[in-house]
């Protein structure tokens, strides 16, 4: 079983391993650039597993920025019965799409 880690960022957390692509909430960083998440919850390997209270202390996920996009768009409506009343309005949200590199915990 390979190395896994629990990271937290854009106010969610992602299950990761080396390898796996992963869609995100927009980060600043271009394309083409490395990312370094330091907020890790838990690491693990095989049998051994390391649980942060509540980071892990100096571990980081590497990752590589692939593309940065919007995602499908949602339709929000609001309707009242009766009254002639319907606004409909769409949003696309940003996203960043990261290949993770490695996993580092010391």
């Amino acid at each position: 079983m390979s190395k896994f880690a629990v990271i937290k960022t854009g106010g969610k957390q992602y299950l990761v391993e080396p390898g796996m692509k992963l869609k995100i909430e927009k980060l600043p960083p271009g394309k083409d650039e490395t990312i370094d998440f330091n907020e890790v919850l838990l690491v693990g390997e095989g049998e051994s597993l390391e649980i942060g209270n509540p980071l892990v202390r100096n571990a980081k996920v590497a990752a590589e920025c692939i593309q940065e996009g919007k995602g499908k768009k949602v339709i929000v409506a609001r309707y009242h019965s009766k009254t002639r009343y319907y606004k409909r309005r769409g949003h696309r949200q940003p996203f960043t799409e990261v290949l993770i590199k490695e996993i580092v915990a010391k």
